[in-house]
């Protein structure tokens, strides 16, 4: 498989010709060949054409059928071999051995949703029989659920493979029955390229209609903006900043008919240190605390950029040995010249603010966009005095708040925003003021972690990568694990049909085995 700069559009590989793009090695700041061509507004409106016609065929089609699609997709993403891990470096910077764990949780992303189509409970299917006796009477009424049409994804900068072209949104879209239309992230062109022609082949392969996937370029916002607003279009999935994530969300709902958008955005995930965790193991903390922050250049959302604790020596040793640890990491790449000059004045402007203390810094040298790690560290009263300090850094930076006392340990943690995670290191000793931590990280988080580290989401049922604005802009789903089909489905009531019109799932037979609620009980 060659890498031609083309996008894909249905089953077609097309060179845009609205201007040129090229992929940008972070490690040597050299562009990469070859030159991606853009899509016009024509190539969008017969993408999303494409799509909206697809959309009747493809979500009618046989749950297995559809499950063996979401499989060979993982299987031709797997075919790539050694390519798509080398082209997937040179444009991210990261190294061969992480992008391979990516790959790897990108296929069992869409195998995961393979077994949720199989299974067939994202259907819902509930049935309540008629009551012709009663009065007033009750129909026969049966409910289902059905994807909501054609969904925009964006690629996100960070994760080249589990979040891009192929990732989750794509993967729980095409699980809900949705026909997905691409817009590939600029800073992995050529990786986008290699995984949309292996979707591509995977379709072709299942006997999928020609619009159930295609992937376009852009040189601008401008092909962004137009696909949310596109009339086929009926919902996003985005992973990015909260200034692109909420751009997205106000063109949604300026549309004629307003759709949602499904953006995970800005988290600071807020790491608590309680004081019988401190005494017991601040050092050991430190460590496993500096190597999450670190962690891919700290280019992860779930990096644990604020620490809180209570002032004195136990939070002491912990800076300490923080500082030790972090003295020891060298400079990282990070992905793209445009987040490193962010990450660079970010930190300029919080070693600049007052009461704001710049306590330790990791190694300086390294190739190209190469970020240095630093931790600061304040009081209560200056974080909660001063909004700049919740902004999120993305990269390997983090602060530390000592609190005088708990109840501006509580206090802080009532004044933070929605945030993906948060984090409790707490002993038996601490299980009162845990236990009145905890009601406020409900309120505030989408994943709540006790004894551990943000940074590693799990593929599986129970996850849940999400939270409250601005970690997402809409804290009722996730975008990780079985339940983020959930975000491209909507119930459908059937109200006296005819039972050879019906869903199969909703036929008296019930030919596809689910268990379904049927007259108030689970059967």
């Amino acid at each position: 498989m060659n890498i031609q700069g083309d996008m894909i559009i249905g089953r077609q590989a097309v060179h845009g010709s609205a201007g040129t793009v090229r992929a940008f090695n972070p490690a040597t700041r050299a562009e990469l060949e070859p030159a991606f061509g853009a899509a016009t507004m024509d190539d969008l409106a017969g993408a999303c054409l494409l799509a909206e016609a697809a959309f009747d065929p493809y979500r009618n089609a046989p749950l297995e059928r559809r499950a063996r699609f979401l499989e060979t997709i993982a299987d031709r993403i797997m075919d790539i071999g050694p390519l798509l891990i080398e082209r997937a470096s040179a444009e991210s910077g990261l190294p061969a051995a992480r992008l391979e764990g990516e790959r790897a949780r990108t296929c069992n992303q869409l195998r995961l949703f393979a077994k949720v189509v199989r299974d067939g409970h994202f259907l819902a299917a509930t049935l309540d029989s008629a009551l012709p006796q009663r009065t007033p009477p009750r129909p026969d009424l049966r409910m289902g659920k059905i994807g909501l049409g054609p969904v925009a994804v964006f690629g996100a900068s960070n994760f080249p493979l589990a979040f891009s072209v192929a990732g989750g949104d794509t993967a729980s879209a095409l699980a809900a029955g949705c026909p997905v239309v691409v817009k590939a992230h600029n800073a992995h062109l050529g990786t986008s390229e290699l995984v949309a022609k292996a979707v591509r082949q995977a379709a072709e392969e299942c006997g999928m209609p020609e619009g159930t996937f295609s992937m376009l370029i852009g040189t601008g916002f401008e092909i962004g903006q137009a696909l949310v607003s596109h009339p086929a279009i009926k919902a996003v999935g985005f992973t990015g900043s909260r200034a692109g994530g909420l751009a997205l969300v106000t063109a949604a709902q300026a549309r004629k008919e307003p759709i949602p958008v499904y953006a995970e955005m800005s988290s600071i995930n807020p790491f608590f240190l309680l004081p019988g965790a401190l005494a017991a193991c601040g050092a050991t903390l430190a460590q496993g605390f500096v190597d999450s922050l670190t962690m891919g250049v700290g280019q992860f959302c779930t990096n644990p950029g604020l620490v809180i604790g209570l002032a004195g020596a136990e939070l002491d040793v912990f800076r300490t040995a923080a500082t030790e640890a972090l003295a020891a990491k060298g400079a990282g790449t990070m992905l793209t010249a445009g987040i490193h000059q962010t990450y660079v004045d970010a930190v300029a402007r919080r070693s600049g603010l007052a009461g704001v203390e710049l306590v330790a810094q990791g190694g300086a040298e390294g190739c190209g966009c190469a970020a240095q790690a630093a931790l600061y560290q304040t009081d209560a009263a200056t974080f909660l005095a001063n909004s700049a300090l919740e902004e999120e850094i993305f990269g390997p930076t983090s602060l530390i708040i000592a609190c005088a006392n708990e109840n501006e340990l509580l206090e802080v943690a009532r004044h933070i925003e929605g945030q993906l995670t948060a984090t409790i290191h707490a002993t038996a000793a601490d299980r009162d003021l845990a236990g009145r931590l905890m009601p406020t990280l409900e309120r505030k988080a989408g994943r709540i972690l006790f004894n551990g580290f943000p940074t590693g989401v799990e593929v599986c049922h129970a996850m849940v990568h999400g939270g409250p604005f601005p970690a997402t802009s809409d804290s009722r789903t996730t975008s990780v694990g079985a339940t983020a089909i959930e975000r491209f489905l909507r119930p459908v009531c059937y109200q006296d049909v005819p039972a050879e019109l019906l869903p199969e799932a909703l036929r008296d037979e019930n030919p596809l085995g689910l268990a379904r609620m049927v007259d108030g009980t689970l059967q």
